[in-house]
């Protein structure tokens, strides 16, 4: 079978491949396609059903393996699939292994990480704070996807996305004492926990109803209510920072957080987040980029693009 990384224009192959969503549109002519994202373990490639029939729209499953028929093309720089026919698997059969995108970082080094990040809050609040919502999340935690697509959106994302904050976050601390490093620590940790509930599972790129009624802001900040009761800290200044933490940790209401950052630690944990997603985004989409080529429009990065230059691959030589 050939790998998502190794494929070439021109190719006609017919193999199996993972749905990671699939979004039905109308031409202007008025005929259905399928607009696809498919994936194995060596990344995510866009494709096209056109003129789609009821039966094609029926045999599409996000979330499962299925054997597509496809071409391989180049638009915009960017190889794309002309899917021509695909039909859904016996899911028991299929090694799941085999198509899904993983972390870099393997949950025992990321469960490792994160113990050591632990023990080097010195506030004892925030330390039980932090380890019940642990508790609370479990697995799942070390486990899930940190988006549906834009960012880290891969088995063990969400840990390897708190990992890279809470390295940045060590670095800031250093540079500006004048931040709490144990509660940017604590709220950097915590601040995507309801990311669990919000998303769909480990595979699925579909949001849950909770997920899409409340958000995963709301979602965390409950999480912590629940915990710090559990614990008899609900009313602590800590507790009630790190609530704060969470809910203003998009940094602008527009962007999904109820309050904005009126802490420091806060208004850090913004910029934070937002520069490690930034970052796994366009390392994401330049991966797929040949050297003196531009991306795609990213719409996460208000929809600019990016050169990737020649000189990279002349390095490499």
């Amino acid at each position: 079978m050939v790998k998502i990384n190794e494929l070439q224009e021109n190719q006609k192959l017919k193999q199996n491949l993972l749905v990671k969503s699939c979004v039905k549109g109308i031409t202007q002519k008025g005929s259905s396609y399928l607009n696809l994202v498919l994936q194995d373990d060596t990344g995510v490639i866009d494709g096209k059903l056109w003129d789609a029939k009821e039966s094609d729209i029926q045999s599409v499953t996000v979330g499962h393996v299925e054997t597509v028929s496809f071409e391989v093309l180049e638009y915009n720089h960017k190889l794309q699939l002309r899917v021509n026919k695909i039909e859904d698997l016996d899911q028991e059969t299929v090694d799941m292994r085999e198509y899904v995108i993983s972390s870099k970082y393997s949950e025992d080094v990321l469960i490792e990480r994160f113990d050591k990040l632990i023990d080097t809050i010195e506030n004892g609040t925030y330390r039980k704070l932090v380890v019940g919502m642990l508790e609370k999340a479990g697995k799942d935690f070390y486990q899930y996807p940190a988006a549906s697509r834009i960012h880290h959106s891969y088995l063990g994302g969400l840990g390897e996305h708190t990992l890279g904050m809470a390295m940045l976050a060590y670095d800031v601390c250093k540079l500006y004492p004048m931040l709490d490093r144990d509660l940017l620590i604590s709220g950097v940790i915590v601040h995507d926990m309801g990311k669990i509930v919000e998303l769909g599972g480990l595979i699925s790129s579909e949001y849950t109803l909770e997920g899409k009624l409340t958000g995963h802001i709301s979602i965390g900040h409950g999480w912590l209510m629940e915990v710090s009761k559990d614990l008899g800290l609900e009313n602590s200044e800590e507790a009630i920072l790190l609530r704060h933490m969470i809910l203003s940790h998009h940094g602008k209401m527009e962007y999904g957080s109820p309050i904005l950052p009126q802490l420091p630690e806060a208004e850090m944990l913004s910029m934070i987040d937002n520069m490690d997603a930034r970052m796994n985004t366009l390392s994401l989409e330049l991966a797929g980029i040949k050297p003196g080529q531009w991306s795609n429009k990213i719409f996460a990065m208000e929809n600019r693009q990016f050169y990737k230059p020649k000189y990279d691959a002349e390095d490499d030589e």
